[in-house]
């Protein structure tokens, strides 16, 4: 039974009627298609429908989940309890000088491909990278010898008290997979990214080159969540995981990469 229904009203005041889904099965809208319903899906499209959604569920002891692309999640069968929140709707992307400011729900190769077009580098790492700006910033997301705390001159964030804060990148403190951001349990809104001119020949080439290299070497005709494990210091998991006899291993129809270790697939 979905205790959260009563709820349902409170969000349809400022929602269209087809953004508030309730019992939305999950598998639907994660990489690894696989998850139970949650009691309400929420899909905002712009900032200020997130903050009167987050201060809602507040307000109301409603539990409540962010989600960007859903591509780094896995939602069990039974699902989620409350309120998820999905932030794909609330994109916008502005381009100043040789700053770019992203919402929340932006996909990371759509401000590559900004960055292209406005002759900016620094970004090129993240071209493959199927995730959002938030969840990005979340997890100081990174590839090929690059990370968001690279480029990242500030982002805009929700507290724990629903103030409106920026923060610097210092202030984000970022780590090796981890910002404040996911230590506090902020939710993101929007980022601002500081990057250099340069030649769009030479920024195209590397994004084209990085690409091809991730779709020789990742298995992605398959459902997951890319690569499913932090790199221990000094080592790669895929090659670990690789030595321990355990390429291809799957238990149901979750499996092991035969073309990439680090990737645990959905059969």
């Amino acid at each position: 039974m979905n205790q959260y229904k009563i709820f349902e009203g409170l969000f349809k005041r400022f929602y269209k009627r087809e953004d508030v889904i309730l019992d939305a099965e999950m598998k639907n809208y994660v990489h690894f298609r696989v998850g139970g319903p949650a009691d309400i899906l929420l899909i905002p499209e712009n900032k200020e429908q997130v903050i009167k959604s987050i201060k809602i569920c507040k307000e109301n002891n409603i539990p409540y989940f962010i989600v960007g692309n859903g591509s780094n999640l896995l939602v069990k069968d039974g699902g989620i309890k409350g309120v998820v929140i999905k932030l794909n709707k609330v994109k916008n992307i502005r381009v100043f000088n040789e700053t770019i400011e992203a919402e929340c729900g932006a996909m990371l190769k759509d401000v590559s491909s900004e960055a292209i077009k406005n002759s900016l580098t620094g970004f090129e790492f993240a071209c493959g990278i199927p995730g959002t700006v938030g969840g990005a910033v979340f997890m100081n997301a990174g590839a090929y010898d690059g990370e968001i705390a690279h480029v990242i001159e500030s982002a805009e964030i929700i507290d724990e008290e629903c103030n409106i804060v920026r923060l610097s990148n210092k202030d984000l403190d970022f780590g090796y997979r981890s910002s404040i951001v996911m230590k506090k349990g902020y939710t993101v809104l929007s980022a601002v990214f500081k990057l250099e001119k340069g030649q769009v020949k030479t920024i195209k080439e590397l994004v084209d080159d990085l690409t091809n290299k991730r779709e020789s070497k990742q298995p992605l005709e398959y459902p997951s969540a890319g690569s499913t494990f932090k790199r221990p210091t000094g080592y790669f998991a895929g090659k670990l995981i690789q030595d321990a006899g355990l390429k291809g291993y799957s238990i149901g129809g979750a499996a092991v990469s035969e073309k990439h270790s680090g990737f645990v697939i959905n059969k």
